[in-house]
């Protein structure tokens, strides 16, 4: 299994900017998991020439606009332009349903194009049967402004890939991420420039600290911490922790289980285009 970073920014001044896109990513597998299709999600793939309708499963974490904007077009490529029932959404409560402040952010229209359609809730365990083949979504808690949203760990093809999406360090954490081959970190702010709600690096080396994944990737950076390079805080993050930590990149590809960065496209990743897609 492999990852691919479509956009890797985050943060409501980089959302406008789009110094770094908020396209989110994917996971490569026996199955193709799209996750967090923020602004630049439908461009992003076109420019890495990703097939859309390949996708199997559309996972949306939280009702805010840099991880669902365009949600809604990828599952038009995913149900064969909206004239097939296909695919299966993976989406928080306040996604499917609103609530609070929140309006619903995926119309009972598109909604009802998915095969399946899985609220992902904090502490529960999902299987999904897809084209034969099968995946496990183990859910996991955050402390973030839309109290429905959650994190996860995926378990598909051997490995475990883990996903906090965005919510602030808290203790025991990094209990949910304990196996992981790789954990995806949304670090939104250096250490010394924390806000509440957010991932901060002071806060990823707490939860690296427990969750000892093999290899760590922090992403959906913000506008400061993209100006003062995300790399070197990578590194910071990596001797504090004692986890290996990488700092993604817009069209950055992960994967052959070492854990190793690549600037190649995704293709350079597989000897047959319909093993990516």
């Amino acid at each position: 299994m492999n990852i691919f970073f479509v956009g890797t920014g985050g943060g409501r001044v980089n959302l406008i900017a789009q110094l770094r896109s908020t396209g989110g990513f994917m996971l490569n597998g026996s199955l193709k998991v799209y996750v967090d299709p923020g602004p630049g999600a439908l461009y992003g793939s076109k420019q890495h020439k990703i097939d859309l309708s390949k996708i199997d499963i559309l996972v949306v974490t939280h009702n805010h606009i840099d991880h669902y904007n365009d949600a809604e077009v990828l599952m038009e490529a995913m149900s064969g332009y909206a004239l097939q029932k296909k695919g299966v959404l993976v989406a928080s409560k306040s996604v499917l349903e609103g609530g609070g402040k929140y309006d619903l952010s995926i119309s009972r229209y598109h909604q009802e194009k998915m095969q399946q359609v899985i609220t992902g809730v904090a502490g529960q365990r999902n299987s999904v049967l897809c084209n034969g083949k099968s995946a496990a979504f183990s859910f996991t808690p955050v402390r973030h402004d839309d109290e429905t949203g959650f994190g996860f760990v995926l378990s598909m093809d051997g490995q475990k890939i883990g996903y906090t999406s965005d919510g602030e360090y808290f203790e025991g954490l990094g209990e949910y991420f304990k196996g992981c081959d790789y954990l995806i970190v949304n670090n939104l702010k250096a250490e010394e420039d924390c806000i509440p709600d957010h991932m901060d690096s002071g806060g990823a080396i707490k939860l690296l600290k427990e969750a000892q994944p093999k290899t760590a990737i922090i992403s959906h950076f913000g506008m400061k911490l993209i100006s003062s390079m995300p790399e070197l805080e990578a590194q910071k993050i990596s001797a504090k922790s004692g986890v290996k930590t990488i700092a993604a990149r817009d069209g950055m590809a992960v994967g052959g289980g070492e854990g190793m960065e690549s600037k190649k496209s995704l293709l350079d990743y597989v000897k047959d285009e319909d093993e990516v897609f």
